[in-house]
């Protein structure tokens, strides 16, 4: 296994991905992270650039391995997990995301009573995973066809997971697919669960929780539990690709 700075992208490839975060509302995206567990980032893709990762699929040399849901119990559909180096796009978006998270994940942690902090830099962190056995990349490429679908779950891949995760949609709702809308629920202490549907159009990115967030209520924060999934695909296909920020074991 190479260094964890082989796998980091340029300088470059990182502050193009920069610069086309920097419109953003960030303090409204802290919000909306806070009040729901989730949050929308509009057009982060071009359609181009969205067609050109979804062309990476069938291409065995972008990946370590190939998961069809339904062989686990994961529902219907299939995935494959990138190898490092990630596409610089990925990549870029990967390092440059970090700084914007890190922080709503810190303040998520002290309100939850958590002890660990994210570094400023991903690079500290992914030597934290590798450094906890956690040495495999976890960004993935998904593919639904007419009646898949994904079960709520949660991507924890060992001891050490960063709290958000991005995923951004390839393909065009009502054109490329219909359904496949992605799902959130969150379950609260002696509360039926909630749900939460994300309309999301192609290019568009949607931040979650990975796992627990706090909540403010009349005794302090407390934790709820949440998982994502993609409800049926009516017909067509569907691509996402998605930026966990932790390493697997």
């Amino acid at each position: 296994m190479n260094a964890v700075t082989d796998f980091i992208p340029s300088a470059p490839i990182v502050k193009s991905a920069e610069a086309r975060l920097v419109s953003y509302d960030w303090a409204a995206f802290t919000d909306e992270m806070n009040n729901f567990g989730c949050a929308t980032l509009k057009d982060v893709l071009t359609v181009e650039e969205c067609r050109d990762i979804a062309a990476l699929y069938p291409k065995e040399q972008h990946f370590r391995s190939h998961i069809h849901m339904a062989r686990h119990g994961f529902g219907r559909g299939e995935y494959r997990y990138f190898k490092y180096p990630l596409p610089d796009l990925l990549g870029g978006l990967r390092t440059a995301l970090w700084p914007k998270l890190a922080g709503v994940a810190n303040s998520w942690n002290e309100r939850m009573g958590i002890d660990r902090r994210y570094p400023e830099a991903h690079v500290d962190f992914l030597r934290q995973c590798h450094e906890a056995g956690q040495k495999r990349p976890t960004p993935l490429l998904l593919q639904y066809v007419a009646g898949d679908f994904n079960c709520l779950h949660q991507d924890l891949y060992g001891d050490l997971a960063f709290p958000l995760q991005v995923a951004f949609l390839l393909s065009e709702p009502g054109r490329d697919f219909t359904g496949g809308e992605f799902v959130l629920t969150e379950q609260r202490p002696r509360m039926q669960s909630r749900a939460e549907v994300v309309p999301l159009k192609q290019g568009d990115a949607v931040v979650f929780a990975v796992h627990n967030r706090p909540v403010k209520g009349s005794r302090g924060n407390y934790r709820v539990n949440l998982r994502h999934g993609v409800s049926r695909v009516r017909s067509g296909q569907r691509h996402t690709v998605g930026i966990i920020f932790h390493d697997a074991k």
